[in-house]
């Protein structure tokens, strides 16, 4: 499911934008991020190493061997990796005294936790942002869900039953039988790539306070977390599962669960620069006037182990105009859940299996040095990021970064912009510029057995794109938007 702590916290409102289209209405919802001051840090070096790291060990920590492995959430990134998360804010409890929370936006789980107080936490200094309040109590008016209620079996089912018991000693056959119907439902154990958690659940309304006309959902269904290993804050999980956000809103109407999207303004590692709301919209219509909106798509893959996961085929990569086949399990999931690409806005870079991403960054490398561009090496070893050179744009004339292409199922090509795959920062009083694709491991020569899926497709290669959800349809889509121009457009109605 599935981050940031450093750079982001989430502000300001929520809006309810009315679409006249086939007399359905849409949620738009700002996705905030605010950057920390960068003297809190080393350098812009560490952060790009931080945020390396934590993809990768968010892409990895779903291929650990099964009995290794937990359901809901493959977070490393829970909140995402560094300089990349998105959130948005939430009112939970009565209206007249709504408890708000701001929440990592991650289409790589499905369940709304926060932490709530009594919170304890260990190794969670410096992944707050700074001056952040306390963890709230539970919200008032809010109850704890019983162990009969089909939201508690849905949170467990997935979930290894030797493992949720040694962690919290809770016996998972209560919940099968009739006598659990006046326990609460046991704690949830999750296990993400550099962390865990125990919580609750809990039920009770979610506002929004759109303007003109509120909003609320009188039996909205969350998790309060008294008890963390590095996972200080909360998550909107958006994966296909019943106790998602989306799933949930639509008890007010069904096509909010059935289509939504988002379009992520382009991520600054700097802290001099202001970044505008990326709409998240639920209920996204389409507009018969111009029809699936510039949108190409690829159908969803089932899987059957991890089926809140939303899992595409990804078939080849262009560098330039050489076109490189993935290798197979990228391009379809087996019947163990194993392979396919998951489209996730809670992973930082698009990582991608050795033997793959190898082919790649050699093609990718023999173009730049074929152009006069040398390696940065000393970058490279302080990032993490690779292949990396010297690079100033307003000095390149006639040098070219080769383009790059995404070629998914379905003749869906999606060409990303220079931005989205090679980045341009100062490296030690020098101009270089990387390539933002990750090794997430996986290949032929690695000892263990992994499981899970072969690839991410992470938030950075997803800016400046509208990505739409369509479950009805199952497909998602992608188009080149100007995302603050999009906000702007839906929130004038």
């Amino acid at each position: 499911m599935s981050t940031l702590y450093f750079f982001f916290s989430s502000l300001l409102f929520l809006l309810l934008a009315s679409q006249s289209h086939s007399h359905s209405h849409s949620f738009l919802i700002p996705l905030s991020h605010t950057l920390l001051p960068l003297d809190n840090y080393s350098s812009l070096h560490h952060l790009l190493k931080t945020s390396t790291l934590r993809s990768t060990n968010r892409h990895r920590h779903r291929h650990l061997p099964d009995h290794h492995h937990h359901h809901h959430h493959h977070h490393l990134s829970l909140p995402l990796s560094s300089g990349s998360d998105y959130t948005l804010s939430l009112s939970l409890g009565p209206t007249a005294s709504p408890t708000t929370v701001s929440l990592f936006m991650d289409t790589g789980s499905d369940l709304v936790w926060f932490p709530c107080s009594p919170f304890s936490c260990i190794l969670c200094e410096g992944k707050s942002p700074p001056n952040s309040p306390p963890p709230p109590p539970p919200p008032q008016e809010t109850h704890l869900v019983s162990c009969s209620s089909p939201s508690c079996s849905a949170a467990h089912s997935s979930l290894p039953s030797s493992d949720l018991c040694a962690a919290a000693a809770c016996p998972l056959d209560d919940i099968e039988t009739s006598s659990c119907h006046s326990h609460p439902c046991p704690p949830l154990y999750y296990a993400y790539g550099d962390g865990s958690l125990l919580a609750h659940l809990r039920r009770g309304r979610l506002s929004f306070s759109p303007n003109p006309n509120p909003i609320s959902l009188p039996n909205f269904t969350f998790a309060c977390a008294h008890s963390a290993l590095a996972e200080p804050v909360g998550v909107a999980g958006f994966g296909r599962g019943p106790l998602s956000l989306p799933a949930q809103l639509a008890a007010l109407n069904p096509s909010l669960a059935s289509r939504f999207s988002y379009c992520l303004v382009a991520h600054s590692f700097l802290p001099d620069r202001l970044l505008r709301p990326s709409p998240l919209i639920l209920g996204r219509a389409a507009d018969p006037d111009r029809p699936d909106l510039g949108f190409v798509y690829t159908p969803l893959l089932p899987n059957p182990k991890h089926p809140y996961f939303y899992s595409v085929s990804l078939e080849a990569v262009s560098i330039g105009s050489t076109r490189i086949r993935t290798r197979p399990d990228l391009a379809s999931v087996d019947r163990s859940g194993n392979g396919g690409m998951v489209v996730d806005s809670g992973t930082t870079f698009t990582m991608l299996p050795t033997d793959t991403y190898s082919l790649i960054a050699s093609e990718f490398d023999k173009r730049m040095t074929k152009s006069g561009f040398d390696r940065a090496v000393e970058t490279e070893n302080q990032t993490g990021l690779k292949p990396c050179y010297y690079y100033l744009p307003s000095r390149n004339s006639g040098r070219e970064v080769p383009g790059l292409a995404l070629h998914f199922k379905g003749n869906a090509t999606v060409a990303l912009p220079r931005r989205n795959y090679f980045m341009g920062f100062k490296s030690e009083g020098k101009s270089v510029g990387c390539l933002m694709l990750m090794d997430g491991g996986g290949g032929d020569g690695d000892e263990e057995e992994y499981s899970g899926p072969a690839g991410t497709l992470g938030n950075f290669q997803q800016q400046g794109f509208e990505v739409v959800y369509d479950l009805e349809g199952g497909r998602v889509g992608f188009a080149r938007r100007r995302c603050t121009a999009l906000w702007d457009e839906l929130a004038r109605g």
